[in-house]
């Protein structure tokens, strides 16, 4: 393949990345104002979701950490195998994500009663432990959204073998890939007391 065909390629394929991403998050931000009217009932499923993307986010970041000894170990066919499993199951999660975030109402973090509300009594229960989920939440999700493009990068340098590129550019994806489907877990296992389901 010559260099000005593989850099027309390389740019269509940003081009699709960049366009991915922003619709994806355009997705998720309009979902999360709850515009669109919600069904009735619900399928009971539904509220199994948090916990299957808890599930999905552990599994991952046990992948992503097996994927790093392999190439440490230069067993490339492996890294691959076990990187190509994690995507897969991080595209499943983002489409579980989705799907719960239209059918079930937001949870505020410390509402013990479920009202939607926290009052005076709930507030200072969690006052300690709030801000530390609030970070926790906020770098989770902001560093979600940094590394969706870096990961589908780092995806096409490998599986089209620049492994330059790949390199290079993983030294910055595989670290907060790695943080965001550890902090998946951890504001899981922070909100979920506080589920009204």
């Amino acid at each position: 393949m010559n260099l000005a065909l593989e850099t027309r390629n390389e740019k269509s394929i940003k081009a699709v990345i960049w366009i991915t991403t922003v619709v994806i998050c355009a997705a998720v931000t309009i979902l999360q104002m709850h515009i669109f009217p919600v069904p009735e009932v619900i399928p009971s499923f539904i509220y199994k979701l948090p916990m299957v993307n808890a599930f999905l986010n552990g599994t991952c970041s046990v992948l992503l950490i097996f994927s790093l000894l392999a190439i440490k170990k230069r067993n490339i066919s492996l890294h691959r195998k076990l990187n190509l499993t994690a995507f897969l199951l991080s595209s499943l999660f983002l489409v579980c994500y989705v799907t719960a975030h239209y059918f079930i109402p937001d949870t505020k973090y410390g509402d013990v009663d479920h009202n939607g509300m926290l009052d005076v009594a709930e507030s200072a229960a969690v006052s300690g432990i709030k801000p530390i989920y609030l970070v926790i939440l906020l770098t989770h999700i902001f560093l979600a959204v940094i590394v969706f493009p870096m990961v589908l990068l780092s995806f096409y340098y490998g599986l089209t073998d620049q492994r330059v590129k790949h390199k290079k550019l993983t030294r910055f994806s595989y670290p907060i890939w790695l943080y965001v489907t550890v902090t998946g877990v951890v504001v899981y296992l922070m909100i979920a007391p506080y589920y009204n389901y």
